[in-house]
């Protein structure tokens, strides 16, 4: 007997993946339907090689009935339907930032803190972790537990992808125009991100941090544990999928690069490309399209004690977003959800 999932925001790029993952992974489903908002009625998507499906409108959606809602529109959209969904009984996975430092809601890295799930019960919301933090907890899970994490000092080199379509599209016409010598628009970035870098990603803060990289502080204190500190530099690239970060880790006890590797190559959701050679790394380009986080770089940092150093790259709209969420419900139904 399989269950019933809706896919809010399915229009969207992470929405259309988890379409694409659900039937890929061969998720144990009876009916599967696409919500977004009423500009994209009448529209069809994909649902694996043969099925189409018709979107329906969100807002007039009755979820009573429904098992599991894997959703990834706008935060505010995610404000007011999750918890409409969670009270009529559908378990909503949340890919938005709305509920993830909620402490009433588990944030979850299937890898990294499965026990953690079983608190969805609070409030029938799960939250999706950002894409940024999800790989980087993914890649510090197994040498946490060998040899436990006090400080982290990450460099982030985002794809546009996690801005969305409209960011892509941008990048794509702002290339050409420099080509064919036209004007560059900027209208989703605001700065020129062909042939460039934006240290920019969300909102500004208080502190001259960004959102982006307050969300990776707090996002992994809240996964990996709270003594951990994070200092990040988030950064949007001219790369249309996929995230690499560089990672700088300090220890609690000594852990040599070899120990390192080893136990990252024994650990879920992993694959090490680590050759000291030319075209022994991967980079996003590589990585697009693929599930696992891959790990290439390992070096000790002897400019601190218990240092390392990481080269971490994934595909932001699998692990970063929907394979993770896709993975969650794959945790919940196992568990908690047996029918």
């Amino acid at each position: 007997m399989g269950y019933k999932v809706a896919v809010i925001g399915a229009t969207g790029n992470v929405g259309r993946e988890m379409l694409t993952t659900l039937a890929e992974r061969d998720f144990p489903v009876d009916d599967v339907v696409a919500l977004a908002s009423e500009k994209s009625i009448g529209s069809q998507i994909s649902f694996g090689d043969k099925s189409v499906l018709d979107v329906q409108d969100l807002a007039k959606f009755d979820f009573r009935g429904w098992d599991i809602a894997l959703s990834s529109p706008s935060g505010a959209v995610s404000a007011q339907f999750s918890p409409k969904a969670a009270a009529a009984g559908c378990v909503v996975i949340d890919n938005t930032s709305h509920f993830r430092m909620d402490p009433d809601v588990p944030l979850i890295v299937p890898e990294v803190n499965p026990e953690a799930l079983a608190g969805y019960t609070k409030r029938n919301i799960i939250a999706n972790p950002n894409c940024s933090t999800i790989q980087m907890v993914v890649a510090l899970k197994p040498l946490h537990d060998l040899a436990q994490v006090k400080r982290i000092v990450v460099a982030t080199y985002q794809s546009v992808s996690g801005a969305g379509r409209d960011a892509m599209d941008e990048l794509f016409n702002q290339t050409r125009a420099i080509y064919v010598n036209d004007p560059i628009e900027k209208k989703v970035f605001d700065k020129q991100i062909a042939f460039n870098v934006i240290p920019h990603i969300d909102t500004f803060m208080e502190d001259g941090s960004t959102r982006e990289e307050w969300k990776m502080m707090v996002e992994t204190k809240k996964i990996l544990g709270s003594k951990i500190t994070v200092a990040a530099t988030c950064v949007r690239v001219p790369v249309f999928i996929g995230h690499a970060e560089a990672i700088n880790v300090e220890f609690e006890r000594p852990i040599s690069a070899e120990d390192a590797t080893e136990a990252l190559r024994q650990a879920p959701g992993i694959t090490v490309i680590d050759h000291r050679t030319d075209e022994g790394f991967v980079t996003p380009v590589e990585c697009a399209g693929d599930d696992p986080v891959f790990i290439s770089r390992i070096r000790e940092d002897f400019s601190i004690e218990n240092g390392l150093n990481l080269w971490v790259v994934a595909d932001n709209l699998r692990k970063g977003a929907a394979l993770n969420a896709v993975q969650i419900a794959e945790l919940l139904v196992r568990d908690y959800l047996k029918k």
